[in-house]
């Protein structure tokens, strides 16, 4: 505030040396020839000029302390105005960036969790497709595995044969006409692959005959006699069949040994081979097919054949069944007549029962219309009078205790 009033104190003393100056030029063309009177007007005009100066700055200066003090007061209000301004935008601002924060977390947030989720669930998905492909490719490695010990005679899960034979049972009869793994001999622990169940002896219904039946397939020397076949080796091809003839005479009397056992099984069995060729193969030599059934009971059968010979045993069953039935009907029709000749007796009885009964209502009736018409000569009373006289209830009121 001192440098202002510095500079308009400055200025108003140039102010009246100006004024001054003017003053004495205007003397000096005004005076006369006194020199001394000049200078004493001058110093006089001076003295009066400094003191209206001096006056003249000291009322400025107090203006212009005034102005300053209100340009000060007014810069004080407009400084609070504007600080508390500042202070409400600042506040406004700071709540305006707190939702804009809160606006952007909550938007990323939920963008990052949907993000998220979405990432999850594609990588779970994915997963599952892995995890999915996995087990497809397991179970494929598994029926690989299985498909090639079937096809190399591992007896673990069952051979080719074995699976043929099993569906084709399952296509012919029903699962309470044959059963797998059947032990027939108590005394062993062997078990033949399939047998059909057959009636047992009229005396025990419950029991059964088994028909065992079992598969073969010699791959190894099919293969060798298919081997030489397709050369065209004439001595292979003799040498591989009398080898193949030799296990199939081995199996028939394995089968014999094993599972042939009357009377819990049929004097004979059925040896199962797997594919036409080889059953074929082995028709192409009747002494062994006659050697087989002569000696070891056993009937050689192939897809068809075996198809054939089971057809002819369920259409037997059917037979079977329907004589069992007929007989039960039978017996039915002759106890529903039994039972109907008591009911007939019954019927008489009841008959007898109402006849009794219609007679004592009719003897009844006669009996009320003659009290009826003795009754007409009395005199009729009223209503009220007689329920009084008899003691009877009125007609919809409690009776009488």
């Amino acid at each position: 505030m001192g440098d202002p009033i510095a500079l308009l104190t400055l200025g108003c003393a140039v102010l009246a040396v100006v004024l001054l100056l003017a003053t004495l030029l205007r003397g000096r063309q005004s005076a006369g020839p006194d020199p001394e009177l000049a200078r004493r007007e001058l110093r006089e005009e001076l003295r009066s000029a400094r003191d209206e100066a001096r006056l003249s700055a000291r009322e400025l200066r107090e203006e212009v302390t005034k102005s300053i003090e209100a340009t000060q007061h007014a810069l004080d209000r407009v400084r609070g105005t504007l600080d508390e301004r500042v202070r409400e935008l600042q506040q406004g601002n700071e709540r305006k960036l707190d939702e804009m924060r809160r606006t952007v977390d909550e938007k990323l947030h939920d963008t990052l969790e949907k993000r998220l989720g979405e990432s999850f669930k594609l990588v779970s998905d994915r997963l599952d497709t892995v995890h999915r492909g996995l087990g497809e490719m397991q179970q494929l490695a598994t029926g690989v595995g299985d498909l090639k010990r079937v096809l190399t005679n591992v007896k673990a899960r069952g051979t080719w044969a074995e699976v043929q034979l099993g569906a084709i049972l399952e296509q012919v009869l029903t699962p309470d006409q044959y059963d797998k793994n059947v032990c027939i001999r108590p005394d062993t622990a062997e078990r033949v692959e399939f047998a059909v169940r057959l009636p047992g002896p009229l005396d025990d219904p419950a029991a059964c005959v088994w028909l065992p039946i079992d598969s073969k397939f010699p791959q190894e020397d099919w293969l060798r006699l298919q081997d030489a076949s397709d050369h065209g080796d004439v001595a292979a091809v003799q040498a591989a069949s009398e080898a193949l003839m030799r296990t199939v005479r081995g199996s028939a009397k394995e089968i014999h040994d094993k599972y042939v056992h009357p009377p819990a099984s049929t004097d004979f069995a059925i040896m199962f081979l797997a594919t036409e060729g080889l059953f074929a193969e082995v028709l192409r030599h009747p002494s062994v097919v006659s050697d087989l059934q002569q000696q070891y009971r056993i009937v050689v059968a192939g897809p068809t054949t075996l198809a054939a010979i089971l057809t002819s045993l369920r259409m037997g069953f059917q037979t079977l069944v329907v004589e069992q039935r007929a007989a039960e009907v039978w017996r039915v029709l002759g106890a529903v007549k039994t039972e109907f000749g008591k009911f007939g007796d019954v019927l008489d009885k009841v008959q007898r029962q109402l006849h009794t009964a219609s007679r004592t209502i009719e003897e009844t009736g006669q009996r009320s219309r003659a009290m009826e018409k003795k009754l007409r000569s009395a005199e009729r009373l009223p209503d009220e009078e007689a329920a009084i006289v008899l003691e009877l209830p009125a007609i919809g009121a409690e009776p009488l205790q």
